[in-house]
């Protein structure tokens, strides 16, 4: 072997190996190198091209600059007009676009070929004899710009066609798309950016701006990408049968293609694609605007022909606009069931995302002043598949002399009781927890619940009838229900049996615990072992209401914020009315144990694992019952862990902070001494 075909070898093998690197990075958004690797193996092939001028391969990445700046490009006419494609924008379109297609083939099997709709700029590449002789833009479509030399220093284009499965033709025209994937755009941006140079608003606008201008040098720093989308012209003819087949065929000359593409046999799959598509948007690695849809048969192509301007045999099927423009008419306060208050925006309705849109919640105060978004402004509104709608951007320069700022209530919109919003939290809340309409249906589920008052069979569709006979304005009303047998009767399905039954529990709830009481109120904060502290440290609900914030903060389990949740639930007077209202049906509870009398008072106990005798819930309440705090995670103040079997990383960080574990039967022997079971 010569010295100059072993040149040539090391260069080639350069050449692919960083052809390779290329495809993963710019094509796949997946580099399988570092950066550093990539320059290295790039100086290499630099180093030897500069030793062997006369060795440099036609391909070579390293000529990206491709020639002295132009004054000027030079116009090119299409031999084939690059044609643009007509639009349809939803199902029903699609779906007429089909029969079209139809009634000009009939008694024929269509297949359609889809594809990706790069937001890119297209463009037309000339091979001859496997050479790349001509990049031009789409332009008019009739004539374009000759950008050869900046096509040229598109690392992912093939600039010399090679293949071992099939023939290289005389001549080869491939159209395309020139497009910065997101990383790339990203990063040019970022590093725009420190410069302190102009950022681009979107790839497109990147990619467009680095293919026309006149110095190849600045398209050859920016991370462009091109993809194949179709031949329009090849001598000798291919032979391909299908669109499909065609694209198939581009990637053994190296062409990338869409990340996506599918043949479907009907119109019906071609719209599901369609949704499939819209939905992985965000996910891919290149910005697209719309999908292609395609006659997948070249034949039946040619039967179906052209419009003055586009194919008959293809539509750009769009996707639903993501922004749209508007106004605020009005901003309401809704309370949720849980008390949050939620500003929302009532807009002059808009079609934006594939649908009317005309409510959009502003989340909370805190971003209402972030946006300054104020009634009678108008607003862009966003939405991106399935993605609620929200209001991105306020346009001030539109806003009307008379507008005022947005506040947060003083009093709830329902139940006029006090608004709350406590130091660091982002969410409001109406302080009527217990008798707010809007909070009801919550507060009544959660204190009929088995851990608070456990009134069995008083489930949703009991609270349902009776709240449509307007029977239950609060949870005190759940005592007075015997005053309303006849009306109880005659709910559907709900018989004497049904009724003395639900009687038979309300009244057996009234004999409880001062720990299923207050856990029953529905504080916001205060969970079972809380409630359960609370109990044991205040020992009468009296001295619980009476507490003060620094009192109420010594209990364990019991948090700043907590403690201002339990002082703003107790100075409600609605709250304080349905509470007297509870006690006086007769709901009484037996003096706590005192806290110094539970062998395991204020200890943190951890369970894990199946325990096979008992439910962990029961286990739970044991422990609650001596006194301790059962806790979901292990730290070095935990006292012990219960493990049943199958105990997993909470067993093997107990072991490492050396804390103490029980097994199952363990844990048994434990309680019976304090005569907690058999």
């Amino acid at each position: 072997m010569t010295q100059d075909s072993t040149i040539k070898a090391q260069m080639r093998q350069l050449i692919q190996i960083l052809a390779k690197h290329n495809h993963a990075y710019y094509v796949m958004d997946q580099p399988t190198i570092e950066d550093s690797e990539y320059d290295q193996l790039f100086h290499q092939l630099k180093a030897l091209e500069q030793q062997y001028p006369e060795c440099i391969q036609a391909d070579t990445p390293t000529n990206k600059v491709g020639g002295k700046a132009l004054p000027k490009f030079e116009s090119i006419t299409h031999v084939v007009p690059m044609l643009s494609l007509g639009n349809v924008f939803n199902q029903e379109d699609l779906f007429a676009f089909a029969r079209r297609i139809e009634e000009r083939l009939p008694n024929q099997k269509i297949q359609y070929d889809v594809e990706l709709k790069f937001d890119g700029l297209a463009i037309s590449l000339w091979y001859e004899n496997g050479i790349l002789v001509r990049g031009v833009t789409r332009g008019d479509g009739e004539t374009g710009e000759d950008i050869t030399q900046n096509v040229k220093t598109i690392r992912n284009l093939p600039k010399v066609l090679s293949s071992a499965q099939v023939t290289v033709p005389a001549l080869l025209e491939v159209r395309g798309e020139v497009l910065m994937p997101k990383a790339g755009f990203e990063k040019l941006n970022a590093e725009n950016e420190a410069k302190g140079e102009k950022t681009f608003a979107n790839p497109r606008n990147a990619a467009a701006g680095s293919l026309r201008q006149l110095d190849p040098a600045v398209a050859a720093s920016r991370p462009l990408a091109f993809y194949a989308y179709g031949i329009a012209q090849c001598e000798p003819n291919h032979g391909l049968t299908s669109m499909s087949a065609s694209l198939q065929w581009l990637t053994n000359f190296g062409f990338a293609v869409g990340e996506r593409h599918f043949v479907c046999d009907s119109i019906q799959e071609v719209q599901e694609k369609y949704e499939q598509i819209n939905a992985e948007r965000p996910n891919l690695s290149v910005e697209i605007d719309c999908m292609v849809v395609k006659v997948d048969d070249l034949k039946q192509q040619q039967q179906l022909g052209f419009l003055s301007r586009e194919p008959r045999w293809a539509t750009a099927y769009k996707f639903p606009a993501v922004a749209a423009l508007t106004t605020v008419e009005n901003i309401d306060w809704q309370v949720g069931r849980t008390g949050t208050l939620t500003p929302v925006a009532r807009l002059n309705p808009v079609a934006v995302g594939g649908v009317t849109v005309s409510n959009v919640t502003l989340h909370n105060i805190g971003e209402i002043h972030r946006l300054d978004v104020r009634v009678g402004d108008t607003v862009s509104v966003y939405r991106s598949g399935d993605v609620i709608p929200k209001v991105e951007k306020v346009w001030p320069e539109f806003r009307p002399d008379d507008t005022v700022e947005v506040h947060l209530p003083e009093n709830c919109p329902v139940c006029e009781s006090p608004v709350v919003m406590p130091e660091g939290e982002a969410l409001a809340r109406c302080s009527g927890g217990l008798y707010c309409a809007a909070q009801r249906i919550e507060a009544i589920r959660h204190f009929v619940s088995r851990k608070a008052m456990d009134i069995e069979g008083l489930g949703d569709r009991w609270v349902e009838s009776l709240l449509h006979l307007d029977l239950l304005k609060n949870v005190a009303d759940i005592y007075s229900l015997h005053e309303h047998r006849e009306q109880l009767l005659t709910i559907e399905k709900m018989g004497e049996k049904s009724v003395q039954n639900l009687f038979d529990a309300i009244e057996n709830s009234k004999k409880t615990t001062l720990a299923a009481f207050i856990y029953a109120l529905g504080i916001r904060g205060v969970g079972e072992t809380t409630a359960r502290m609370l109990a044991n440290t205040f020992q009468t609900l009296e001295a619980l209401q009476n507490a003060d914030i620094e009192t109420l903060k010594k209990t364990p389990d019991v948090g700043d914020i907590t403690a201002e949740w339990i002082i703003d639930f107790f100075q409600a007077p609605h709250n304080l009315e349905v509470v007297q209202r509870l006690l006086e049906a007769g709901i009484h509870w037996d003096a706590p144990i005192a806290p110094t009398r539970q062998p395991l008072n204020g200890e943190s106990w951890v369970i894990t694992g199946t325990l096979s005798q008992m439910g962990r819930d029961e286990a739970t309440q044991m422990l609650q019952a001596l006194g301790a705090r059962v806790s979901g995670s292990i730290s070095s103040k935990t006292k012990c862990l219960v493990a049943g079997e199958k105990a997993g990383s909470k067993l093997e960080k107990a072991e490492k902070l050396g804390v103490q574990v029980m097994n199952e039967q363990e844990f048994l022997n434990f309680l019976a001494q304090y005569g907690n079971i058999e």
